[in-house]
This record gives structure tokens, C-alpha cells and sequence, in this order.
């Protein structure tokens, strides 16, 4: 497995985005948080912001929907130009029309997972994915603690991927920094979401380098 680093740009100082981006160009993707303050209780930008990343054009962008009725608002971020759109299992009433809207978008797509939504009831969904991503925080404010506790939904997703021989990426998101990536990464995750640990490190681009030869060395031991 690959690993792929997704710092969250939550963290950032807005007022100068290309420049914060720019810390982390040696990132896979720039993970840009929205919420709206009815699924998660914060709010955060929405599709504007979006496209002001996308536009300056240093890295891919991975949108994480933290969003009630994403049937209907998360294929606007495909067409806007994300590379992956990431939409609730929660929010989304029919997610297999939903992830194919997303992908004939051309996006990819990730279905995501609350800390206490049990990923049994959607493992047949997986061959309609390219991401499943698992919450290691309750979604909506940065800066949380990692919930150990994921690591066994981690392993269980790991599992059922692999038992289904498919191509669908493990990314985590939440707590997510030095010493944590290394339990998530042995639990059989693949793409890491880390904000506060990258942006209040005094060098952006030394932690995301970090951060992948820590995963890089434990997600193939």
C-alpha cells in the first residue's frame, strides 16, 4: 500500500491560503473541511473557498462533506474540480446513486463514517468506492483527541477490502500526528488526514515529511 498524506487546511491562516498551501506542496492533497453547522455543530467554508484552492492550483484537493443532504450539495464539488469528494454515510439517502453522480463527475469518491456508525452495513457498498474514510474524532472541530478505540473499525474495513479484493483506499481523520499515525497505519490505514499536527509545526513541510516515513514504515510491517 501507498501512503498518501491529506493535511486539513482547517488549521491555516485563510487570509493567506496559497501561501499556507504552499507549506505543504509535498503533500498527496490538500483536505479541505466543510461544514455547515447543522451536521456537525461548526461551520467552517463551503464551495467558494473550495474553489479559491483549487484554483490556485498547488495540490489536488480532498473535500471531507461533513454536510446534511449530500445527495443533493456534494456533486457541485466534483464539478467544481475536487480530485476526491468525501460525503457522510450519515447524510446520504441513496449513497450508491450518490458516489456514481460523484465519479461521473470525474472525482473520486470517499464515503465517510462517524466514530459510531458500524461499517457492517456497508460493506457491500465498498466496490462503488475509492475511499472509505474513518473517523478517529467525532467530525466538526480540529484538534481532538485520537480515538483509539477506531483502531479495531480500522482493522475490520482493512479486512473487508482485502477480502473483496479491491482497490479502495483506508484514510483516517482526527488526532491524527506522530505517534498516532503509527497505530493507524499498522490498524491498516493508507491516507492520513493530520491539521493541527502540520499546521502548528514550526516547518509544514518537515511534518509532512514525517508523517510519511513513520506511515511508510509501519504500514508494511
Amino acid at each position: 500500500m501507498a501512503v498518501t498524506i491529506s493535511p486539513s487546511i482547517l488549521n491555516c491562516d485563510i487570509a493567506n491560503l496559497a501561501s499556507e498551501i504552499k507549506k505543504i506542496r509535498n503533500a498527496d492533497y490538500a483536505h479541505v473541511d466543510v461544514m455547515d453547522n447543522h451536521f456537525v455543530p461548526n461551520l467552517s467554508w463551503g464551495l467558494p473557498v473550495v474553489e479559491a484552492v483549487i484554483r490556485e492550483n498547488i495540490l489536488p484537493v480532498d473535500a471531507h462533506l461533513m454536510i446534511e443532504d449530500a445527495d443533493r450539495y456534494a456533486p457541485a464539488y466534483a464539478e467544481a474540480g475536487c480530485a476526491s469528494v468525501t460525503f457522510h454515510a450519515e447524510a446520504a439517502i441513496a449513497p450508491i446513486r450518490l458516489a456514481r453522480e460523484i465519479r461521473a463527475q470525474g472525482a473520486k469518491v470517499g464515503m465517510a463514517l462517524r466514530p459510531a456508525t458500524d461499517i457492517t452495513p456497508y460493506i457491500d457498498l465498498l466496490s462503488e468506492l475509492d475511499m472509505l474514510l474513518v473517523m478517529t474524532v467525532e467530525p466538526g472541530f480540529g484538534g481532538q483527541a485520537f480515538l483509539e478505540s477506531m483502531m479495531g473499525k480500522v482493522r475490520r474495513a482493512r479486512k473487508a477490502i482485502s477480502a473483496a479484493n479491491l482497490q479502495v483506499a483506508l484514510q483516517v481523520d482526527g488526532g491524527i500526528n506522530r505517534e498516532t499515525i503509527t497505530k493507524a497505519a499498522e490498524a491498516g490505514a493508507d491516507v492520513f488526514v493530520a491539521g493541527s499536527a502540520v499546521y502548528k509545526a514550526d516547518d509544514a513541510f518537515n511534518e509532512v515529511e514525517q508523517l510519511r516515513q513513520i506511515a511508510n514504515h509501519h504500514i508494511n510491517h
